[in-house]
């Protein structure tokens, strides 16, 4: 598994397992020409060509972030609407991927995290009283990991 990041973050990726880190600000995923099965683009900041040079033919590009699209209607959304058409022309398969929570699914993962075999990655945690620097700290781009609201003490 490769796994692409900023600089700042290169050693987290390493110890979240991934076999080969790229840091996006000195190369990019398309670097050696076709290489993947599989490309999970979770950011959404990648043009879509990019990522199809990136992708072997055959290979299925995942769209789960919507990206920072500014001033359009649907955000970055418009990608993951348009994937089935791309798909039709690129040779890959291009899809958008959206999670449903369900409360089963919550459920498996308590076990879990218990157990220590899966760790969240946690950024900072806030107070209810504290959103708005929260969503500062979350508007000022890339925190390492998730931002934590507590609701109750």
């Amino acid at each position: 598994m490769t796994g692409v990041c900023g600089t700042s973050k290169v050693d987290l990726v390493r110890s979240l397992g991934a076999d080969d880190v790229i840091d996006y600000s000195r190369e990019e995923i398309d670097r050696g020409g076709p290489q993947y099965d599989v490309v999970i683009d979770t950011a959404g900041n990648r043009p879509l060509s990019l990522l199809r040079r990136a992708t072997t033919a055959g290979g299925t590009i995942a769209l789960v972030g919507g990206g920072h699209a500014k001033g359009r209607w649907l955000g970055g959304f418009q990608r993951q609407l348009a994937a089935p058409a791309l798909s039709l022309r690129s040779g890959r398969r291009i899809c958008g991927v959206t999670a449903r929570e369900r409360h089963e699914d919550l459920d498996e993962l308590i076990p879990m995290l218990e157990s220590g075999s899966i760790t969240p990655v946690i950024d900072r945690e806030y107070r209810l009283a504290a959103v708005p620097a929260a969503m500062r700290h979350l508007a000022e781009g890339h925190p390492t990991g998730k931002i934590v609201v507590t609701v109750t003490e």
